[in-house]
C-alpha cells in the first residue's frame, strides 16, 4: 500500500522545523500553514537555518509536499488597484521565500471580482500570475476550487481552466480541490464522485490536481456557503469521505484537513482517516 499523505493546518509562528516536528507528533506527513497573518500584514523575517533544518527533517521522514496558503486578503481581481497591487507583491514575496523550502505548493483563493464580472476577474488573476511566476521557481502554485459565495471566481472547473489558459508559465500551476467548496459549489462528490472527477479531467486535467483540502460541509450541496465541518459531522457523510480518500484518482495526493479543530482534534481526525484507508 502506498503512503497515505495526510496532514492538517498548523501555526507557522515557531517556524518550519517546529511545524514538521508537530506534524510527526500527530501522525501527519504533510501540513499546511499561512505564509503570514491570514488577514494581512508582513511576513516574519526568513530564518534560513530553520528552512534548512526543515528540509532535512522532511527528507528524513519522507514528507509529502507541504502547502503554503496565501493570506485571505490576497484578492487578485479586486476592483481596487491598490488591493490588486498588494496581491501581486504578496504572491511574489511568498514565492521568493518558498524557494528556501523547494518542491512544495503555494495555494491561494483566486479572488472575488466584486461586480466587475467573471471575465474581467479571470483576466486580472491571470495578470497577477503572469507578473509573479518565474521559470526558476520550484514551487507549484495551486488555484483552489471555491464555493461560489458572492462574486468568487473559481467555483467552476471551466473558470479555473480559463485562468490556466491565460497564464504563460502554466507548467507552474496546479489545482487544490477543496471538498467542502466543490460540494457547496454544486459538484456532487458524495453520490457522483466518479462523474465529478471525470468532468474535472475533461475540463482541467487530473494531472493538474496536486492536493486536496479534506473538509466536511456544514451547509451542504449547492449551498454556496463555504462553512467547513469536522470529518463525519457534515453533509459529505463519513461514507462519502471514505470514498474520496480511497478513490484511485485521489488517493495518492496530499490530503490537508482544514476542519474547525484544535491540534488534538486534528490528531484524532488523522487517526480516523488512516483507519478508513483501504
Amino acid at each position: 500500500m502506498e503512503m497515505f499523505k495526510i496532514g492538517c493546518h498548523l501555526s507557522a509562528s515557531n517556524g518550519f522545523a517546529a511545524m514538521g516536528r508537530q506534524a510527526i507528533a500527530i501522525g501527519a506527513n504533510t501540513f499546511q500553514f499561512f505564509t503570514r497573518n491570514p488577514r494581512g500584514g508582513t511576513a516574519k523575517p526568513l530564518d534560513e537555518a530553520d528552512c534548512a533544518a526543515y528540509n532535512t527533517l522532511a527528507a528524513e521522514n519522507n514528507f509529502a509536499p507541504a502547502v503554503a496558503h496565501a493570506p485571505y486578503t490576497v484578492n487578485c481581481c479586486s476592483q481596487k488597484e491598490e488591493t490588486r497591487k498588494f496581491a501581486i507583491e504578496t504572491i511574489a514575496d511568498d514565492l521568493r521565500r518558498l524557494e528556501y523550502v523547494p518542491g512544495n505548493y503555494y495555494n491561494f483563493h483566486p479572488g472575488s471580482h466584486v461586480g466587475q464580472g467573471e471575465q474581467v476577474g479571470m483576466e486580472q488573476i491571470a495578470f497577477a500570475l503572469n507578473s509573479t511566476l518565474t521559470k526558476e521557481q520550484k514551487t507549484i502554485v495551486l488555484l483552489e476550487t471555491m464555493a461560489g459565495k458572492g462574486t468568487e471566481v473559481g467555483a467552476s472547473f471551466e473558470q479555473i481552466r480559463q485562468i490556466i489558459d491565460m497564464v504563460e508559465m502554466s507548467d507552474k500551476l496546479g489545482v487544490c480541490l477543496d471538498t467542502c467548496h466543490v460540494f457547496d459549489g454544486g459538484y456532487d462528490i458524495v453520490s457522483k464522485l466518479d462523474d465529478v472527477l471525470e468532468r474535472f479531467d475533461k475540463v482541467i486535467g487530473l494531472d493538474r490536481l496536486k492536493a486536496v483540502h479534506m473538509n466536511d460541509s456544514m451547509f451542504g450541496f449547492e449551498s454556496h456557503k463555504d462553512r467547513h465541518a469536522k470529518i463525519g459531522e457534515g453533509h459529505l457523510t463519513l461514507d462519502g469521505i471514505v470514498r474520496i480518500i480511497n478513490h484511485p484518482a485521489l488517493r495518492e495526493l496530499p490530503f490537508v484537513l482544514e476542519t474547525p479543530n484544535d491540534i488534538d482534534g486534528y490528531a484524532a481526525e488523522i487517526k480516523l482517516l488512516k483507519s478508513l484507508r483501504k
